[in-house]
C-alpha cells in the first residue's frame, strides 16, 4: 500500500502501529518532502515579486527541481517498504539453510539503497533551501528555516536506517564503504542545515 495515498492521520496510525511499514525511512522521506516542500514555498511566494525580479530566473529553476525532489521523496516512502520485503523475508529463511547468510547479505545490502537515496535527495533540497533562505522572500523566510529543520532531521533519521543494516553485514569493507558515504553527507549538510536556520533566526 503506497501509505502517501492515505490521509496525514491515517499515516501516523500506521507508523505508530506494530505494521512493519511504514517505518523510519518512511517517515524520514515523507519528512523530506515536507521540509523540500517548505522551501519550495518560498520560492512560490518570490516569483512574480517586482523586488526579487533579478533572482526569478534562478528561483523558477530551483522550483522545478524541488518539484522533482519533493515527488522522489514521496515516491521513497513506499520504495523503503519495497526494499524491505527481501531482508524481512531473509530473517525468516532457517538457519540450517546454507544459502541463508548470503541471502541475508544481499538483502541487507538492498534494504540500506532507499534510506540512502533518501539522504541523497534531503542533501540536495538543502542546497536549494540555502539559495530560498538567501534569495527568497523576506516574508516567507520562516519557512525557509522551517524547511532547513526538516530536512536535517531526515536526513539524520535516514542514516539510521543505513546504519543499524550495515552494523550486521559480513562484508565490513561493504558495511564501511556505506557508513562513510552516509557520515560524509552528515558530516557536510547537517551543519549546513543549522547554518541556514541561523541565519534565519537571526532576521527576528
Amino acid at each position: 500500500m503506497d501509505m502517501t495515498k492515505e490521509s496525514c492521520r491515517k499515516f501516523v496510525e500506521v507508523l505508530a502501529s506494530n505494521a512493519p511499514a511504514p517505518g523510519g525511512g518512511g517517515a524520514a522521506a515523507l519528512v523530506g518532502a515536507i521540509g523540500t516542500a517548505l522551501g519550495n514555498m518560498v520560492g512560490s511566494l518570490t516569483v512574480g515579486k517586482k523586488k526579487y525580479a533579478a533572482v526569478e530566473a534562478e528561483i523558477i529553476a530551483l522550483k522545478a527541481k524541488c518539484d522533482a525532489l519533493q515527488t522522489e521523496l514521496l515516491d521513497q516512502v513506499e520504495a523503503d517498504d519495497i526494499g524491505f520485503v527481501p531482508l524481512a523475508k531473509a530473517y525468516g529463511i532457517p538457519k540450517d539453510d546454507p544459502n541463508r547468510d548470503a541471502i541475508l547479505e544481499e538483502a541487507t545490502v538492498t534494504a540500506c539503497a532507499v534510506p540512502m537515496h533518501v539522504m541523497e535527495l534531503c542533501c540536495q533540497a538543502i542546497d536549494a533551501i540555502a539559495v530560498f533562505a538567501e534569495k527568497g522572500s523576506r516574508l516567507a523566510v520562516s519557512d525557509a528555516g522551517c524547511g532547513a529543520a526538516c530536512c536535517k532531521a531526515a536526513l539524520q533519521a535516514a542514516s539510521l536506517n543505513v546504519f543499524i543494516n550495515t552494523k550486521s553485514l559480513k562484508n565490513r569493507e561493504t558495511a564501511q564503504a556505506l557508513n562513510d558515504k552516509a557520515n560524509a553527507m552528515l558530516d557536510k549538510y547537517c551543519p549546513l542545515a543549522d547554518q541556514i536556520f541561523a541565519q534565519v533566526r537571526a532576521n527576528f
